[in-house]
């Protein structure tokens, strides 16, 4: 342990670390990096195979992003977003909706991250309700093994699991359903998806409660830290149906799913003909340059807050750091490399690869299922792959996997025992190819 590691682990609370865990194993120091590697003091490297908790796209240092904060510096820093606009967060607006205009979406509003992205949507149904005289439609629908979020609202319509039981209390009342976890399901299932009325749970609780209900909440086809479960299209499409049909109001948080990392810039875009009322997006917005998150919302929703001040459907909430220019301008930067690189042309190339490298690891004795779209993947390590016991939480094997990986150069950081990648799109074929290698190694040590 250097002198750095321990000013750490005297002055430095790090987030979901028990930092008793820390004094035999201290948080790397990170000096720099290139692209998907992180480099530490000593000049070893670790693949950044989790995109620095889900947000770096394009890489790190790339020149593009950071002359574009660079310039924003010299002209503007910051300002409040209440009564003053600037450049930046109105072309970056413009660009958002142009991209999401296939989904119906109208107008942005901007906040801080994935949480207050989340907070907004939530806050905007409810009053929505409100504005156009529904006063009773108050409840939101989850799942429960969704993640939203660690402020209390996006706790409250989240999954109650180790993350945030301990803070049951504080939640508001929501809708907890059934997830649709295939490989969890005990009627079994296909590999091309469901094959039992999985909608079920939702579709009758619609039926029953949709009159006191505002909208429904999900993690578009993977629900991330619930275990990076890929879910089916067609849940996706039969549970934008069911929103419409009931007239409550569909929420999609795209904060982990936007951007390219399921093959498409939105992964709502994978399927036709869905409507959402809100759309969350953070993380991937700057590349993870700075924070930044969007919640996007429809022409309809809008109107309905816009009035005249005395009928009293203003919508008050905000951040000091809204829109703010150095973040607008990275946020922008990214977009353009999207185009300039021609990303999502490239990913396509890169997700057969990634998915077909997969297939070997389904051999393993500890894996009990491979799970994977676009260039998100996920391996569920099991006790006994037939009856698909999972493993003792004593035992910790997850962690293990992860030491195991740092000693092979990579970040694979997991949840619980599951070992996923969420692998940057700038990924080279080789790169990819020399992470699958040292992973297989890695789970095949077991």
């Amino acid at each position: 342990m250097n002198n750095w590691q321990r000013d750490d682990l005297k002055y430095v609370w790090h987030p979901y670390t028990q930092m008793k865990d820390c004094r035999k194993m201290p948080p790397i120091l990170i000096e720099r990096a290139e692209g998907i590697k992180l480099y530490d003091e000593d000049g070893k490297f670790y693949y950044d195979t989790i995109s620095s908790w889900w947000c770096n796209v394009h890489g790190h240092n790339h020149p593009r992003i950071k002359r574009a904060i660079k310039e924003q510096l010299d002209r503007l820093e910051h300002i409040m977003f209440a009564g003053f606009t600037h450049k930046p967060a109105i072309l970056l607006a413009k660009e958002i909706i142009r991209l999401a205009k296939p989904l119906g979406m109208g107008k942005v509003f901007f906040s801080d991250d994935g949480s207050t992205a989340v907070e907004v949507a939530l806050k905007l149904s409810f009053q929505y309700w409100q504005n156009i005289g529904r006063p009773k439609k108050q409840k939101f629908v989850c799942f429960d093994y969704g993640y939203h979020g660690d402020t209390v609202a996006a706790m409250s319509v989240s999954g109650v699991d180790l993350f945030n039981r301990m803070f049951k209390p504080l939640f508001f009342s929501s809708y907890r359903i059934p997830s649709p976890y295939c490989y969890r399901c005990p009627m079994g299932k296909k590999r091309d998806g469901c094959n039992i009325d999985c909608i079920g749970p939702l579709k009758n609780l619609l039926k029953q409660n949709s009159d006191n209900i505002a909208g429904i909440i999900l993690e578009p086809l993977v629900l991330g830290a619930g275990g990076m479960i890929v879910y089916p299209k067609e849940y996706l499409k039969q549970a934008g149906d069911l929103a419409r049909k009931y007239n409550i109001h569909l929420i999609v948080d795209e904060v982990a799913t936007g951007f390219g990392r399921t093959g498409k810039m939105f992964a709502s875009e994978h399927v036709k003909g869905i409507h959402p009322d809100f759309i969350c997006l953070s993380k991937g917005i700057t590349s993870g340059y700075l924070p930044l998150a969007v919640t996007l919302v429809t022409d309809k929703t809008y109107r309905a807050f816009c009035a005249d001040y005395a009928e009293h459907k203003t919508f008050y909430h905000g951040h000091t750091f809204t829109a703010n220019p150095l973040a607008c301008s990275a946020a922008l930067a990214s977009l353009e490399v999207f185009e300039r690189e021609e990303t999502m042309k490239n990913v396509k190339t890169l997700i057969p690869l990634l998915h077909a490298g997969l297939e070997k690891f389904r051999d393993l004795p500890l894996v009990g299922d491979v799970r994977h779209i676009g260039m998100i993947a996920a391996l569920e390590l099991v006790k006994d792959k037939k009856t698909k016991e999972r493993l003792s939480p004593k035992q910790r094997i997850g962690l293990e996997v992860y030491k195991r990986g740092l000693k092979n150069n990579l970040v694979l950081r997991p949840l619980g025992d599951i070992i996923y990648f969420f692998l940057p799109l700038c990924v080279r074929k080789n790169e990819l190819k020399d992470i699958l290698t040292r992973a297989y190694e890695v789970i095949k040590s077991f």
